[in-house]
């Protein structure tokens, strides 16, 4: 059976490619990967972009573009990419500000709107990256779901990210099938973790933390296979969920491998599942 292409998150690397672009596309490519998601262009034209891409053979897939650079400019930062060629665009994370129980949420989703209808006019898909905050409930109700009933599907579709869903508390694989046909990619992401959900524990995802920070024994990211997810049923969902790509993301590497080493795990544990 032919399995759904894999690509991955350039964040996970992004050391890597900020200090060398093209050695590590193409180091990507030999690892058995079939495409990029970009998180930023490292100072890179979109038009170079493009045709780096095209040179190595990696499909640029999507990009992780934050939401408040996309409404500054929605014409010029959706348009780079437009360039590139990249099919979907995500909103990766929020800002405590904009996030749900705040004010600011009813304008996030207003502001994801008003994003999504320029990307759709330049033939892009927006989508919406999760974390672990969407499952606040309001009025008994997720706030990651409510953001996909105020917006249209054919604006707005998921990119799930498993290891938040279950961080959250829900089974990554069910969710994924709850959006059956809205659910085009789906980010692969495993960890470990010890009891309670720590404090403080985005620090671990760049975001710089206010009180003490989140230990590596409390919380940890792993390559793909070498945590706690249940990978295949994973995998299982979303080629039942109608997915068209699963991503690699690995925001921090684990205590005993480099960033390029995680991500070459990850894909070799892929291989063992024949994907």
């Amino acid at each position: 059976m032919k399995h759904l292409p894999v690509a991955v998150q350039l964040y996970s690397v992004r050391d890597d490619a900020s200090s060398a672009l093209e050695e590590t596309l193409y180091a990507v490519k030999e690892m058995g990967y079939d495409g990029v998601e970009f998180a930023g262009l490292y100072n890179n034209s979109p038009e170079h972009m493009k045709e780096l891409c095209a040179k190595i053979g990696l499909v640029p897939i999507s990009a992780h573009v934050p939401l408040d650079d996309m409404v500054a400019d929605p014409e010029k930062v959706i348009g780079d990419y437009a360039v590139i060629g990249v099919k979907y665009i995500a909103v990766p994370y929020l800002q405590e500000d904009r996030r749900p129980g705040t004010p600011g949420w009813e304008k996030t989703i207003a502001d994801i709107k008003r994003c999504a209808s320029v990307a759709k006019e330049k033939g892009i898909q927006m989508l919406y990256h999760n974390h672990d905050f969407e499952f606040l409930k309001i009025d008994g109700k997720y706030a990651l779901d409510i953001l996909y009933d105020e917006i249209p599907e054919d604006l707005l579709k998921t990119e799930i990210d498993t290891c938040w869903v279950n961080v959250a508390g829900e089974n990554p694989a069910a969710y994924i099938r709850k959006y059956t046909g809205r659910a085009p990619v789906v980010h692969l992401k495993d960890f470990v973790m010890a009891g309670k959900k720590p404090d403080n524990m985005y620090e671990l995802i760049g975001i710089k933390p206010e009180g003490a920070s989140a230990s590596e024994e409390a919380f940890g990211f792993r390559p793909v296979g070498h945590g706690y997810q249940d990978i295949p049923s994973i995998l299982s969902a979303s080629e039942d969920a109608g997915a068209e790509w699963v991503v690699v993301e690995q925001d921090r590497p684990g205590p005993d491998k480099t960033p390029m080493e995680s991500i070459r795990a990850s894909r070799e544990y892929l291989a063992t599942q024949g994907w």
